[in-house]
């Protein structure tokens, strides 16, 4: 009797404890909503649709890779398609239970799979096949059967591909590959079941991730630039480096698949100044003396923890490169200063003089009395440049993905006299023109902007101001295509609900059109390694779509650029050399047979084999186009540059490196060649 008694209360517990939390659930969705219709730029209704968006939206976060439901449970959850609007209009949220609930029982049962598959003997025969699609919009698991497939091809690959990436001599793999198979099984089925254990034990549990998980999907329906953050997130957001802080400038999360992947690169830290290291590399081990740590199974907040460490100040990072290629780096900690410039000019020289300024981000301190940030230091940059007598400049803002929006109206002023440099709408439809006030420029000879896909937000601000002021030529890709500003917002007084970055506004160009969604056409257009690899926003989910307005200023832009005839000659120059003609053929490679690869072979070694390889090949083929370009030009420093340099030899070595990347960067070497033509025009 006492026992039922005990177990009566221990349910009745967990029943009110579960209440309870859904009830906190139900004040975030609801206060989220409410900041939503009142905050953002263009809140779309509650309805069906927003219902089905949300509900797309919700799935796809919590199993993007459609590896753990099943058909039942899309039957499950598909009453819930056109009810999400009156769940939310009512703050009825017990039907997140289901989803919770069911994922727990997907990845457990995921586990047993991966568990079960200790003891079997793995077939490399060729009897099964592997298939890729890039487009998983409409592939569902029917069965637990078809799931239980799924894991052991998948596990399969990855030791296959963990042997390849070992030895990178393919007959040594080939000749030791059931010992191999036998070394790495045990490791790889482990480190899978460490990422399920994770998802089942993060931070907040498996709950916390489906309830933030939906709460996502409430900010990406309205557009993809506004996000849900829980109080660590928006700490994460906010932070960044300290001014004062012993650094290597490296940043990392933990991705879906238990990678530890670098997710951001502070401009001016030694990371940024080396120069090899990139987003999404995936860092395998961490090595400082006889310290090592190695990112199978741990959490980032370890990887932090070892950077951290005050006895860590040289660290070898043994990372995977995109292309699948393994480097080992040797960084030495630096104290990242805000008060430095973390913009560098340099002088191009083939017989016409030009200026180089790499802008990284537009970014700003805060904390500073004058918030003194990018403009200043291009401002410092260009007078040492202007001292060298160049007759040009070219900026490049290539992977520029923005930052602050004073920096570039800044930085667009110090090139343009006076008038409006682009206007900004509110929700309610009123417009706020902004403008440089400052009489004269800081430099008037030619210039030309290098863009890419990458470049984003306050940098295609910032490019198409001078481009509609004819100020400036615009080579390379068509940019991002973003256009839209956020504000970080609580959803309660308190903070205990979460923070929202939510879009409150647009900005438009002075000519009154938008850039959203379709980027900044270059003036003169290069190939890209990145065309139609569609990371510009318009692929997003609900991206905000395109419009222009009327606007109430007149604005006189400079006499138009002789566009037709650069665009001509660029041409001429780019057929004769054949280099991005073999980059077009990359490109195009790349795209068919990985960015949107639909194939399928056998699951076999040699065939894992050949599909990786050829893809490092296809690496392997850009990277010798870029080391054996000869440049037009030299490359060398201003003299104020090298009367700082002669006193610090490490800085000396890591300037020597971007100069020599400068000299062989092909888009440069074109820019040098369009600006000089501008410049014997004139």
């Amino acid at each position: 009797m006492k026992k039922n008694i005990f177990t009566s209360i221990l349910f009745l517990l967990f029943i009110s404890l579960s209440a309870q939390s859904n009830d906190v659930f139900c004040e975030q969705v609801s206060a989220l909503q409410q900041l939503i219709k009142t905050e953002h730029y263009s809140p779309k209704p509650l309805n069906d649709s927003l219902s089905k968006g949300v509900y797309g939206l919700f799935l796809k976060t919590l199993d993007p890779d459609k590896e753990f439901f099943i058909s039942k449970d899309y039957d499950l959850f598909s009453s819930d398609t056109y009810e999400l609007d009156n769940y939310i209009q009512a703050g009825t949220c017990g039907f997140i239970d289901k989803y919770i609930e069911t994922l727990k029982e997907r990845i457990l049962n995921a586990k047993a799979i991966i568990e079960s598959l200790e003891k079997e003997t793995l077939d490399y025969s060729g009897r099964d096949t592997l298939y890729f699609d890039a487009d998983k919009s409409n592939k569902v698991l029917l069965d637990n059967t078809q799931t239980r497939r799924l894991w052991s091809k998948r596990l399969r690959y990855k030791i296959a591909t963990t042997a390849l990436e070992d030895d990178s001599i393919f007959d040594h793999v080939k000749a030791n590959f059931k010992t191999l198979v036998s070394e790495l099984k045990n490791k790889v089925l482990k480190r899978q079941l460490c990422v399920l254990d994770e998802m089942l034990l993060q931070n907040g549990g498996l709950e916390k991730f489906v309830k933030e998980s939906f709460l996502n999907a409430m900010a990406a329906y309205q557009d993809p630039n506004s996000t849900f953050f829980n109080l660590s997130e928006k700490k994460l957001f906010e932070d960044g480096l300290s001014a004062n802080q012993l650094s290597f400038g490296i940043n990392t999360e933990k991705n879906r698949d238990g990678d530890i992947v670098i997710a951001y690169i502070t401009p001016g830290s030694v990371a940024y100044e080396n120069g090899s290291f990139d987003p999404n590399d995936i860092i395998q081990s961490l090595t400082s003396g006889n310290d090592q740590l190695e990112t199978y199974c741990i959490s980032n907040d370890d990887v932090m923890a070892f950077t951290n460490d005050e006895k860590h100040m040289t660290v070898t990072f043994k990372i995977k490169k995109r292309n699948g290629s393994i480097q080992q780096i040797e960084l030495t900690k630096s104290l990242l200063k805000v008060e430095e410039n973390l913009t560098r000019a340099y002088i191009i020289d083939g017989g016409s003089k030009l200026g180089y300024i790499n802008i990284p981000s537009f970014y700003t301190d805060m904390e500073s009395v004058n918030g003194l940030g990018l403009a200043n230091d291009v401002a410092k940059e260009l007078y040492k440049l202007n001292k060298e007598n160049i007759t040009g400049l070219i900026l490049d803002l290539r992977f520029n993905g923005g930052g602050s929006m004073k920096e570039a109206s800044d930085l667009a002023g110090m090139f343009i006299d006076r008038g409006p440099v682009s206007v900004l709408k509110y929700k309610n439809g009123d417009t706020y023109t902004v403008r440089d006030p400052n009489r004269g420029t800081l430099f008037n000879k030619p210039i030309v902007i290098l863009i890419n896909a990458f470049s984003a937000s306050a940098s295609e601000y910032f490019a198409s101001t001078l481009q509609d002021y004819n100020r400036a030529i615009l080579v390379g890709s068509t940019t991002h295509g973003k256009a839209s500003a956020q504000v970080l917002l609580p959803l309660s007084d308190t903070d205990d609900l979460g923070f929202c970055k939510l879009t409150v506004e647009k900005f438009y160009r002075i000519t009154g059109k938008s850039h959203q969604s379709v980027g900044v056409i270059p003036d003169i257009e290069l190939p890209s390694l990145y065309d139609n690899f569609d990371t510009r926003e318009r692929y997003e989910d609900f991206a905000l779509q395109n419009d222009s307005i009327q606007t109430k200023y007149k604005f006189t832009p400079l006499k138009p650029l002789p566009i037709e005839k650069l665009d001509a000659e660029s041409k001429n120059r780019i057929g004769a050399n054949g280099i991005f003609d073999e980059i077009k053929s990359i490109n195009e490679q790349l795209v068919e047979n990985y960015i949107k690869k639909n194939i399928s072979y056998p699951l076999t070694l040699d065939a894992i084999h050949q599909d990786i390889s050829s893809y490092i090949e296809l690496w392997e083929r850009y990277y010798s186009i870029i080391a054996e370009q000869k440049a037009s030009y030299s490359v060398k420093n201003t003299t104020s540059t090298e009367d700082v340099l002669q006193y610090n030899s490490d800085e000396t070595k890591s300037n020597e490196e971007i100069m020599e990347a400068i000299s062989k960067d092909i888009y440069i070497n074109e820019a040098y060649s369009i600006l000089s033509n501008y410049i014997n025009l004139n």
